[in-house]
């Protein structure tokens, strides 16, 4: 069995696990930083937006399981990828959605599957969620990792609240968003 990697920021890292967590070929999820210019940043620090980090989700998956393109299809319906000011209620330089590439056959894939969004004619604007090299990866604090299991209330009254979930519903109806 091989593991690889999948990096993907879309705003709150909070609402980025649960849509990928439990999966079948899906072996661990941290929330964490990435892409910016210090080490071990903290969450205070990456809120600021002084760091140039983003909030995001680093997956381990097996591929044989759970091929990379099908986490760039699930990953698409968990962001705006219209919006290059953050993601809905998140605003900012650290909630900017971005695909972080491992590989070039990462890189491939996500290009492809940008073009395949734009061509679809789902969203009036334009596409404009980059695709970048991966950076050095910092988990963020123990209180920030799975925060859908540990405070189920509270996560769910934030997707709400986010505007995240009634843009998926509108925008991904027919497709399993999570």
């Amino acid at each position: 069995m091989t593991i690889q990697t999948a990096t993907f920021a879309g705003g709150c890292f909070w609402c980025m696990v649960k849509p990928f967590d439990e999966l079948p070929g899906i072996h661990g999820i941290l929330s964490g930083y990435t892409g910016g210019t210090i080490q071990n940043p903290t969450y205070e620090q990456v809120k600021s937006g002084t760091t140039g980090h983003k909030e995001a989700v680093q997956i381990q998956y097996d591929p044989s399981l759970f091929p990379y393109e099908k986490l760039l299809e699930l990953y698409w319906q968990q962001i705006d990828p219209t919006d290059d000011g953050g993601q809905f209620i998140d605003r900012g330089e650290s909630y900017r959605a971005i695909i972080f590439y491992h590989s070039e056959e990462q890189r491939k894939a996500a290009e492809a599957s940008k073009k395949k969004l734009e061509q679809s004619g789902r969203f009036k604007k334009t596409i404009v969620t980059p695709i970048q090299e991966a950076a050095p990866f910092y988990p963020a604090e123990e209180y920030h990792q799975n925060f859908h299991k540990k405070n189920p209330e509270k996560y769910k009254q934030e997707r709400t609240e986010s505007g995240r979930d009634s843009f998926a519903s509108e925008n991904w109806q027919g497709t399993n968003s999570r």
